[in-house]
């Protein structure tokens, strides 16, 4: 049993590999940019519409709902960047149920490139919201002394955002497998939900808190009650 879908060979020319990472990845991300495409290319503002419309429009909403639960004021903002991880992770464990199909997230390159975009994308909302100086400012608050734990504040929260995805994808993997080998007749079925219902848990988490530190980064959060 491979631990990780990088160790799963397609490929290889030299030192050039094509591993199941890789190949997961490319196909999900076409997959979910074809899918995106025919579903908007008909949209409709009438009452009549499609179901896959429908579909979308529940999920965008229930999006932006949590985008804004967390404190964003403006959550049409950041929809773009946290509904795409979201959707992603929760693409890579809903295709588990495709035989042969091992999840890319199962991988820590692939959870620290998403981590890495998450990063990316904090100084980028911030410095968006408050200018350069506003957002660099914020390092050094309470006092300019807090300027290299806050950097490592920052550096590290990446690293547990990667770990965790990671951790918690191949953990749930592989224990579903372990007892699908013990008792594969019994819980299949049984187990391949939990599969589902952890994955998309993760996906949740993971872009929930990518939110938060989005929030942390930028001055257009809520205000508190009374303020």
């Amino acid at each position: 049993m491979d631990l990780s879908p990088d160790q799963t060979i397609f490929w290889q020319y030299g030192f050039i590999k094509l591993n199941a990472t890789i190949a997961f990845t490319w196909g999900l991300m076409f997959v979910l940019a074809v899918g995106s495409k025919l579903i908007t290319r008909s949209l409709s503002t009438e009452l009549t519409r499609s179901r896959w419309q429908n579909l979308l429009e529940i999920i965008v909403t229930g999006i932006e709902r949590q985008i804004e639960e967390v404190g964003l004021r403006q959550p049409r903002q950041y929809l773009g960047f946290l509904g795409t991880l979201f959707l992603f992770v929760a693409a890579a464990a809903l295709a588990t149920v495709i035989p042969g199909y091992e999840p890319p997230t199962g991988s820590l390159s692939t959870t620290t490139a998403l981590a890495i975009c998450v990063l990316v994308a904090v100084p980028a909302f911030g410095i968006a919201d408050q200018g350069v100086g506003g957002y660099l400012k914020s390092y050094m608050e309470p006092t300019f002394m807090m300027l290299p734990f806050n950097i490592i504040s920052e550096v590290s929260r990446t690293l547990a955002l990667a770990v965790r995805l990671f951790g918690n994808m191949m953990s749930g993997a592989m224990i579903i497998a372990i007892l699908l080998t013990i008792t594969p007749f019994l819980f299949p079925i049984l187990m391949t939900a939990l599969g589902l219902l952890t994955g998309m848990v993760q996906a949740y988490i993971f872009s929930i808190l990518a939110a938060v530190y989005i929030a942390a980064a930028t001055r257009s959060r809520k205000p508190a009650p009374g303020t």
